[in-house]
């Protein structure tokens, strides 16, 4: 018996019960014995509407999050370093494993920009509405008037794609594959060996690096998988016209794109402009727990 199907049954075995308690003059004793039942049931109901959100074709899959620092300077280089740390306490809340497979960072400060590779089920269900440009608004720490500066960073989120020999996406002929020095963190070996890695995919033109591991190979590896889940994303553009599915539609990290804003100043508030959901309490969300925006969005999806 399915879950739905069991749950069903339960439901109609507690009003049996109801009724039976009723015809025989309920007792408080039996009115909270029904309250109880009632309120397990109602929470397996909510587990399982939940579950129901993740029907897509890649929502089981692990996620490869990039995040790019947009118009800002500075300031938008923090903010994706900001957006990092959110992203990590909410991988790490989940029981998500979060990896850093290429990271560029910034001059002055923060990152310019970083991909992750996020191993978890329902990773990419979990993600995807974080796909967009994410705005901050706040007294810029870098500027010496105290002035209030707004900055942009873009999230793109991809499922990880498992390539078969009947499915296979990527022909070898069809690769350039550099290897140049690590400019990144990672140790001695890293940093004095030709250990990073850039492929090339030369039909479309679609390029990925990754430098974060010691070994050539490992990153040779990660790459492939980056590059196979930007390619699965251009082909289904491509067949299907309709990439805001399974990626978000690609936006500039600037003013009048933003998925969603974050005021620090003069008041506090976070809000998706997709599904207007907002919420005042912003030490929260920026501490990774952004689970409200992510079923808002998802049951915005289902219903439009």
């Amino acid at each position: 018996m399915g879950v739905w199907d069991q749950l069903t049954n339960d439901v109609k075995d507690l009003e049996e019960l109801a009724e039976l308690f009723s015809a025989n003059h309920d007792e408080d004793g039996q009115q909270q014995e029904l309250k109880e039942k009632l309120t397990k049931l109602s929470e397996q109901f909510k587990k399982l509407e939940f579950n129901v959100l993740f029907a897509g074709p890649h929502d089981a899959s692990n996620a490869i999050l990039s995040l790019h620092a947009g118009t800002g300077g500075v300031d938008a280089m923090d903010w994706a370093s900001m957006l990092l740390r959110m992203y990590l306490r909410f991988c790490e809340r989940h029981g998500f494993t979060a990896k850093i497979i290429d990271e560029t960072p910034g001059a002055e400060a923060g990152i310019k920009s970083v991909t992750l590779e996020i191993t978890g089920r329902f990773a990419y269900g979990w993600l995807k509405s974080e796909a967009g440009v994410h705005r901050l608004v706040r007294i810029s720490p870098f500027d010496a008037e105290k002035m209030r500066h707004t900055s942009f960073a873009l999230a793109e989120v991809l499922p990880e794609i498992i390539e078969t020999d009947d499915n296979s996406i990527i022909k070898e002929e069809d690769l350039k594959i550099d290897v140049f020095r690590s400019g990144g963190s990672g140790g001695q070996s890293v940093n004095t060996t030709d250990s990073a890695v850039r492929i090339t995919h030369l039909p479309t033109g679609i390029m990925v690096k990754c430098q974060n591991e010691r070994s050539q190979l490992q990153n040779r590896n990660l790459a492939l998988k980056v590059l196979k889940a930007k390619l699965a994303v251009y082909y289904e553009e491509r067949a299907s016209k309709n990439l805001e599915e399974i990626k978000g539609e690609h936006r500039r990290a600037e003013w009048g794109n933003q998925a969603r804003s974050y005021v620090l100043a003069p008041y506090r508030l976070v809000k998706d402009h997709r599904t207007e959901y907002e919420t005042a309490d912003t030490d929260r969300v920026l501490d990774g727990e952004i689970d409200d925006f992510v079923e808002k969005f998802l049951r915005f999806k289902i219903e439009k």
